[in-house]
């Protein structure tokens, strides 16, 4: 691919950078999960770049390789549990802007989210991105009413969970 090709798509995951921090926040529980699994979810974008036709804004073609890599990576993981390859760093990017350790409220909120099941994950992270009932539910295959309902759900579940922890917003 040409520099420009190259040059365009970091512009464009750099504008959309906080999607692969949420994502691996959702999906992995330590630094260094989330570490790797950025690398992972850049890798896939890149080499499945190419394959992006424009169809839909990039942000959303990017929510959904995210969240497939994601499920996908930590099944791998768990297969793969001590047998650790490395990964080509091409691509690095610093999470300079967004540490949540230094705020109790998401911590507590993210570690609810580790106990979610994928789906119930992929709707939140939707959510959380600002995505109405309708676009939740064409990106995981579900009505708009029953998105709503999921939706519902799901944030009742996180409530329950922090419930149970003790901890209070």
């Amino acid at each position: 691919m040409s520099n420009s090709t190259e040059n365009t798509f970091l512009r464009l995951i750099s504008q959309h950078k906080g999607i692969l921090y949420k994502a691996s926040r959702i999906y992995a529980d330590s630094i260094e999960d989330r570490e790797d699994l950025q690398q992972e979810i850049m890798i896939q974008l890149w080499k499945s770049y190419q394959t992006f036709k424009g169809n839909s804004e990039f942000s959303t073609w990017m929510y959904r390789v995210a969240i497939n890599t994601s499920i996908t990576f930590l099944k791998k993981e768990k297969q793969r549990a001590n047998h650790h390859t490395d990964t080509p760093h091409h691509f690095e990017f610093q999470n300079e802007e967004y540490n949540p350790s230094k705020d109790k409220q998401l911590e507590v909120f993210y570690k609810a989210v580790q106990e979610l099941k994928p789906l119930e994950k992929a709707i939140i992270f939707y959510f959380m991105e600002g995505l109405s009932h309708k676009e939740i539910g064409n990106n995981i295959g579900l009505s708009e009413g029953n998105a709503r309902v999921k939706l519902n759900r799901t944030k009742e579940k996180i409530q329950n969970i922090i419930k149970k922890s003790g901890y209070e917003f």
